[in-house]
């Protein structure tokens, strides 16, 4: 039997990094008001979520009118916020494929916290139930770096300008 030929590695794909900036509390998150399906410029998978007729209220004023629809949010993924609101899941989704097209680089978006948690969710192969589960403060950055379609989260970054 003729001998094995030796491995040659396969080299690294280049690496991808992507800054996600969440922004200061404006007024109405600091009433706890849902916020409104704002874009990403330059990074359209990254655009915060529709949450509806739910956008501009409160999680209180929500639930003492549908209590089962917040349940339902909060525990079922699939459940669409009422007024065509976007499911968990689609944010996730919807994430995870922004970072999976991702060009080899550096990238820097300002984000919503949901759009934080999906990032993270979707990178580390999470599931869904953990979005719940994922602190995000505002006027934070988080890091996600990765290459060949594996993402590491780099915990404890001090935040950087765009």
């Amino acid at each position: 039997m003729p001998p094995t030929p030796p491995l040659r590695p396969t080299p690294p794909s280049p690496p991808v990094r992507l800054h996600l900036t969440t922004p200061p509390l404006d007024e109405a998150a600091r009433q706890g008001r849902f916020g409104h399906p704002l874009p990403c410029p330059g990074h359209p998978g990254l655009a915060a979520p529709d949450l509806g007729a739910w956008a501009g209220r409160t999680l209180d004023e929500v639930a003492a009118e549908d209590p089962e629809a917040v349940r339902r949010w909060l525990t079922d993924p699939g459940f669409v916020p009422p007024g065509g609101g976007e499911p968990l899941a689609a944010l996730i989704t919807r994430t995870g494929e922004h970072l999976a097209a991702l060009a080899p680089g550096r990238h820097h978006a300002v984000v919503a916290q949901a759009v934080v948690r999906a990032a993270v969710v979707a990178a580390l192969e999470l599931p869904a139930a953990a979005f719940w589960r994922l602190d995000v403060r505002p006027d934070t950055e988080t890091v996600l770096s990765g290459r060949s379609g594996r993402w590491n989260l780099h915990l404890g970054q001090p935040r950087t300008a765009p």
